[in-house]
C-alpha cells in the first residue's frame, strides 16, 4: 500500500480529473484521535499484497494540518466532515464514504470490485 499525501486544492481539482480514469482513494485523518491511528493501522495490515491495493492510487490527508481542504472536500462531495473518513472517488464524484469504526478494507474491496 502506497500513500500520497494530499496536501492542496489544486492537488484535489487533479484527482477529481483523475478520478475519470482511475479510482481514489482519500484517506481523512487526525493526529489527535487515537481512532484514526487505530483504522489507518487496521487498514495498512489488512491490505498487504490484496490485489484491490492496485485498482486504487491512494491519499492521506492530515486533517490538523489541512483542515480547509478537508472541509472543501466535505462540500465538494457533499459529506459529513468526520475523522477519521475514507471517500472513494470515480467519475469526479465520491461513490463511498465512511468513517470511524465504519471503515473496513473489505467495505472498501467490495465497492472497488463493484465499479
Amino acid at each position: 500500500m502506497v500513500w500520497n499525501d494530499l496536501t492542496s486544492e489544486e492537488q484535489l481539482e487533479q484527482l477529481k480529473k483523475d478520478s475519470e480514469e482511475k479510482k481514489i482513494l482519500i484517506f481523512k485523518f487526525s493526529t489527535n484521535c487515537n481512532i484514526s491511528a487505530r483504522i489507518f493501522d487496521r487498514l495498512n495490515s489488512e491490505w498487504v499484497n490484496e490485489q484491490v491495493s492496485k485498482e486504487l492510487e491512494c491519499y492521506f490527508l492530515d486533517l490538523i494540518k489541512f483542515r480547509k481542504l478537508s472541509n472543501k472536500i466535505a462540500q465538494d462531495f457533499d459529506v459529513s466532515h468526520e475523522s477519521p473518513q475514507v471517500l472513494i472517488l470515480s467519475k469526479g464524484s465520491s461513490i463511498y464514504d465512511d468513517s470511524h469504526s465504519y471503515i473496513t478494507f473489505q467495505g472498501i474491496k467490495k465497492i472497488v470490485n463493484e465499479i
